[in-house]
């Protein structure tokens, strides 16, 4: 019966129900009993007022729109706003009271989910369980009208609500208690603000004891705040073993039984942490929920379980209080450690499928990659390579005079460069003497004479002379191939070594056509002869806004080449989203941004000068250019990129499965940072001189 009641009341119509969940999911004491009479009006207000509105789930844009702060990060923003949650203000105002008395959930003690419920696809998951949440929850709310209608409370234990759930599922009762005790003791851990209050406080040898709306049973609990650090309370109030909650006010009514003469409360909930405490006469003093800011600015387009799991991490570092961050470090925690962590599954699952002897990853948006796979995947064979798309692209100069030209000088025009600057860039310095000399082309009858077109080094590169200095460059190729003969030697040695001993590698790139990886295939496989067969992971792939959307296709559809956050084949919302003329492509860029200098090319023997590394086994030189601006910013970028992966892989080692975060959860936080015009990306933007071009 009360499973159709249920079912009728919030089942029947989709917007009921979306709106029933998205007040009553998570709630706790009066929240949860006022979530039943908003599902109560809910159905009065469609049936009986005809708001017939009220059946349809609201509509909403195809992506969110969240108004991110720029001024300053989130977190200094939060500290602003509340300057009490200050570790040596909290002692303060707590040393002068007898007794301290703390909520433990949300407030000691965090779960690294941004819904409490959203544990109970972890539990479910061991039994096989369709819909086990769902299931949990209605368990639980029939096991208190039970007890109600049996006590007249509503205080049940963990027993209660498993034998519940045993007579409606048939998983025993003994086995699903022990589980979901194991799963809250695996993944809760310490508030870090409020760990280093409480050690504070016990070396000043206060009482503290711990009050609680919770059904878990007293040793679960106790467990869990010993695992966490929390030792030397003095004593543990649950509901359940009261059968009296906060929520109603009658627990605390138990705390008066210590004898202390002052006694403060500190918990999260603004109703029973507050109101109630101050009603039975305690002093109070509010802990802020850090998943407060959650709708403001946290992406909740997301698959339900990676997306809380998100959220959570992000909402327990930045808003417990203990540390501020800068821009650039959010900037990385935030929409970077998602998208790293869930690329770095996505590329050990395609090693260990395809049976990979060494991953390589390109320098340098390979650089933070390879720490965070590094981290979480230290038994696989990893490599740090030097390359760069103007190594490559000198390199495959005789392989692939189309793209030569075409980075070197049509993606150049009318851009203020020189043709002296572009020849220097492509090193043929030796050729810029020669431009007022006659030449032939080899396109051209020997007869014509483009000696008249007057190019000069000063001259800038547009479109009206760039055929010019193209045909210029055919006229003249055997000196610019020589130009890269020895580079094309050198790179030979580099890569013979780093690929010693390997049948199969992937390179790893962030994209966007898969260039870097295919010329460094096709310089292998095909022109050094070594026999190792190179695939290509790259983050993303051209889009519809690029010029030649369709560049990579081929390779992406014979799987030579395969794409993480979208391609033409899957998350093709993406495709059409992410554009490079918004400079999309920097933002991503960025996140994988390194404080390392940019690559120029490999050389044979030794060279002088300052930005060089000499390999003295292969006798060759590797040589780089400038280093961006603002070092300290990419630093800090990677630092909140790999706290994230550190943090992620701390709750969630004993469930891999947790690792499988889809192409399309990694960009939700990065849409949301998009929205408004790119207003928030700007502002993070601008604080870097970010190198957009090849020269």
């Amino acid at each position: 019966m009360r499973r159709r009641i249920y079912q009728l009341l919030v089942n029947k119509h989709t917007g009921i129900s979306y709106r029933y969940h998205k007040f009553h999911d998570g709630a706790t004491g009066i929240h949860k009993a006022a979530s039943w009479f908003y599902l109560l009006w809910l159905n009065f207000a469609y049936y009986i007022l005809f708001f017939r509105f009220l059946g349809k789930r609201p509509e909403t844009g195809v992506y969110e729109s969240k108004r991110l702060p720029v001024g300053q990060s989130e977190s200094e923003s939060y500290l602003a706003k509340n300057p009490f949650l200050r570790v040596e203000e909290y002692v303060r105002k707590l040393e002068s009271y007898d007794v301290v008395s703390f909520d433990i959930f949300d407030t000691l003690i965090f779960r690294p989910f941004a819904s409490p419920a959203d544990l109970f696809f972890l539990v479910g998951e061991a039994f096989d369980t369709l819909d086990f949440k769902n299931i949990r929850i209605l368990a639980e709310w029939d096991a208190r009208v039970k007890c109600e209608a049996r006590n007249g409370h509503t205080e049940v234990g963990l027993k209660d609500i498993w034998e519940n759930l045993e007579e409606k599922t048939g998983i025993l009762a003994e086995e699903g208690m022990e589980w979901e005790q194991e799963v809250e003791q695996r993944l809760c851990y310490a508030n870090p603000f409020m760990l280093e209050v409480w050690k504070r406080l016990l070396a000043m040898n206060k009482k503290m004891i711990l009050v609680s709306d919770m059904y878990l049973p007293k040793e679960c609990i106790v467990k869990i705040l010993e695992n966490a650090g929390y030792r030397g309370m003095e004593k543990v109030y649950l509901s359940n073993e009261y059968q009296k909650s906060k929520a109603d006010g009658r627990l605390f009514g138990e705390i008066h039984g210590i004898g202390a003469h002052s006694v403060i409360h500190i918990g999260d909930n603004p109703y029973s942490d507050r109101d109630m405490a101050k009603r039975n006469g305690l002093d109070v003093f509010l802990y802020p929920n850090i998943n407060k800011n959650l709708l403001l600015y946290r992406s909740m387009d997301m698959s339900s379980i990676i997306g809380s799991a998100y959220r959570a991490v992000v909402s327990g570092r930045l808003y417990n209080g203990l540390y501020s961050y800068s821009m650039e470090y959010e900037y990385g925690f935030i929409y970077g450690g998602l998208f790293v962590a869930g690329y770095c599954g996505f590329i050990h699952e395609h090693y260990k499928s395809r049976g990979l002897d060494k991953l390589l990853f390109l320098s340098r948006d390979g650089d933070i990659v390879k720490q965070v796979y590094d981290f979480l995947y230290p038994q696989d064979i990893t490599e740090y390579v030097y390359w760069s798309r103007k190594a490559a692209v000198k390199l495959m100069a005789d392989e692939d005079k189309y793209d030569y030209f075409r980075r070197f000088l049509f993606h150049k025009v009318n851009q203020g460069y020189t043709i002296g600057q572009i020849l220097h860039s492509m090193e043929l310095d030796s050729l810029t003497g020669q431009l007022a000399d006659r030449w032939e082309s080899e396109f051209e009858p020997a007869a014509t004479d483009f000696r008249t077109a007057q190019l000069d080094p000063e001259d800038k590169l547009t479109d009206k002379n760039v055929e010019l200095l193209h045909r210029f460059l055919e006229a003249k190729w055997e000196q610019v191939r020589a130009v890269y003969v020895s580079q094309k030697t050198a790179a030979e040695k580099y890569y013979t070594k780093v690929l010693a001993g390997c049948g199969r590698a992937a390179a790893v790139d962030i994209g966007w056509a898969g260039s870097g990886w295919a010329a460094l295939s096709h310089l292998t496989e095909k022109v050094w002869k070594l026999p190792c067969r190179i695939e290509g992971i790259v983050a993303g792939t051209n889009t519809v806004h690029n010029a030649e959307p369709d560049a990579s296709e081929v390779f992406l559809q014979t799987g030579r080449l395969t794409a993480y956050l979208y391609s033409q084949s899957h998350n093709r919302d993406l495709l059409k989203k992410h554009d490079p003329n918004k400079d999309h492509n920097v933002y991503w860029e960025l996140l994988l941004s390194s404080p390392a200098p940019q690559f120029v090319g490999f050389y044979e023997g030794k060279k002088d000068g300052e930005a060089v590394k000499y390999l003295e086994g292969e006798n060759i030189t590797l040589s780089f250019g400038e280093t961006d601006e603002n070092q300290e910013g990419i630093r800090e970028i990677q630092r909140g990129i790999l706290d994230f992966a550190r943090e992620y892989q701390e709750h969630f080692k004993n469930f891999p499965y947790m690792f499988r975060i889809s192409g399309r959860d990694a960009y939700a936080p990065m849409l949301v940072a998009a929205s408004h015009n790119e207003r928030y990306l700007k502002a993070v933007e601008k604080r870097f001189h970010f190198e957009k071009n090849l020269i």
